[in-house]
């Protein structure tokens, strides 16, 4: 007898609570850099970018629910969770500083800026189509210890520190939502079992926060102001006008577009570990296809398969979650509603679950990972942690009013570095983190394992990555004298891997394999 699949379970709430809040804190950062830093009228961005943005959130949301629909259906399981859908966080700044701030700064045209973006947005797209047909190959090649480790890496300083840290701004509520979450979902012996955890956590941080003056009533009624029915719509004009414009800057999506790429890999990975095996192709096709369609409806932003799978299994969520994530996305994107939902609600009751989703990623590379080879987990982590830092520094900056360019005239870095800040060191490891997370963790783990052909291939991929400018630099272009030293670096490192592999085969060396 068929198993009938349940579109909403208990879990669902909570999940569906906080994918979207994180979600929602992504579009609120893209609209307020749009508005506030780029300089773009108000009801411009309201009225084109924000719903096409919500219409991919939300076709991405619901192909995904139908893909865990499927996988239940075929395997009869019930405890099938979709993948989560939001926003490709590192796309924005980049899509925002690297294209749309220097363009409009020229052209005051906000039409113009973002049609050069979409141009963009069109490549990153096609990385992922042509992608699609290598994702297996690439799941199988590269270690799962990296591509957890890597993807946990993420979820620790994007997913988990910005949320600890905002939550430490306001204690009161958060430290009790903290506590909840490690009685509820950590501990083994929950308390108000019949009530859903994130039911609970939104309830009395909600109420803590209004009793302890947190909310203002006026925030609610200013936020009611910007109310209003915008619809998504086709935007196919201009593109021609627009090219060549877009022309120097389409190099620029191919780093993104990789790392993009990765990314989804690594989600998936993620995914199958905690039992539900989804096909690479058709989730890389989703979100180029979803991208694409947001594009051609004005936004520029790329969808992607959001962190946090694990975690969302762990609290019980299925299908439901999905699609009522991505529908309140839409809907408060049609609605410009999206500080609405924060008047009321107070952050800190809610990003204690994204802490949540932080340890629980991290969690399952651990679990899931040979004991041998957890050094290499934290030797993914490196890159994470200096592009987190990197873009607190020059946020800093640019909320001081001083751009990186200014600093540099004004601060040498000999005296940062005396002051204990290496942020020369911080813009070569930050800068292309998702993919050279992904380098390293293959180097230290086919080194560990000692099968050095592999270690030399990635150092190789290394070498040529910098030498276009991939990673480790602030722009795309061929042999930088900023990147050579790394080129060097990673092709010494080849050397010394060829000649272990030589005393390997000389010495009859096996593989480790515990």
């Amino acid at each position: 007898m068929a198993q009938t699949v349940k579109f909403w379970k208990k879990g669902d709430f909570a999940a569906s609570f906080g994918l979207f809040v994180n979600v929602l804190t992504d579009f609120l950062v893209m609209i307020s850099l749009l508005i506030g830093v780029v300089g773009m009228p108000k009801e411009f961005v309201f009225k084109q970018i924000v719903p096409g943005f919500g219409l991919a959130v939300l076709l991405s949301g619901i192909v995904f629910a139908y893909f865990a629909y499927k996988l239940a259906k075929k395997t009869g399981r019930t405890d099938v969770t979709a993948l989560p859908s939001g926003s490709s966080s590192p796309g924005i700044f980049l899509i925002v500083f690297v294209i749309m701030l220097p363009l409009y700064h020229q052209t005051q045209d906000a039409a113009f800026t973002t049609t050069v973006a979409i141009l963009w947005g069109f490549v990153e797209s096609g990385i992922l189509f042509l992608g699609a047909f290598l994702g297996e190959t690439i799941r199988k090649i590269v270690p799962r210890t990296v591509l957890l480790a890597a993807l946990a890496g993420l979820a620790f300083v994007f997913l988990g520190m910005n949320p600890m840290l905002q939550s430490f701004e306001m204690p009161v509520v958060a430290f009790v939502a903290l506590i909840i979450i490690f009685m509820n979902w950590l501990s083994k012996h929950p308390i108000l079992k019949k009530i859903p955890t994130g039911l609970l956590l939104i309830v009395v941080g909600t109420a803590i926060a209004w009793i302890a003056g947190y909310q203002n009533p006026a925030d609610v009624t200013e936020a009611l102001k910007s109310f209003g029915f915008n619809p998504p719509m086709l935007h196919l004009t201009g593109f021609a006008d627009s090219f060549n414009a877009a022309l120097p800057y389409l190099l620029t999506a191919v780093p993104l577009g990789l790392a993009n790429y990765i990314f989804n890999l690594e989600n998936v990975e993620a995914a199958a570990v905690s039992g539900d095996e989804y096909k690479t192709r058709d989730v890389m096709l989703t979100n180029g296809f979803c991208t694409l369609i947001g594009n051609l409806c004005g936004n520029p932003f790329p969808v992607t398969v959001y962190v946090g799978h694990a975690g969302w299994k762990e609290v019980g969520a299925g299908l439901g979650y999905s699609i009522a994530s991505s529908a309140a996305i839409f809907l408060i994107s049609i609605f410009s509603l999206m500080g609405l939902l924060l008047a009321v609600v107070p952050i800190a009751a809610i990003v204690p679950m994204l802490v949540f989703i932080a340890i629980v990623t991290g969690h399952q590379v651990v679990k899931e990972s040979p004991k041998f080879e957890a050094p290499a987990i934290f030797v993914c982590f490196f890159p994470w942690v200096a592009n987190w830092a990197l873009v607190a520094v020059n946020n800093a900056l640019s909320a001081a009013g001083v751009s990186v360019g200014e600093a540099a005239n004004q601060v040498s870095s000999l005296a940062l570095h005396n002051a204990g800040l290496f942020y020369d060191g911080l813009v070569a490891l930050g800068n292309g983190a998702p993919i050279s997370s992904v380098l390293w963790g293959c180097i230290a783990v086919f080194t560990i394992r000692n099968t050095p052909i592999g270690g030399i291939i990635a150092a190789v991929l290394g070498a040529v990555l910098t030498l276009v400018g991939a990673i480790h630099t602030t722009t795309i272009g061929f042999a930088q004298a900023t990147a050579m030293p790394f080129v060097w670096g990673y092709l010494l490192i080849a050397v010394f891997l060829a000649y272990k592999l030589y005393v390997n085969k000389k010495d009859n060396i096996g593989p480790v394999t515990e």
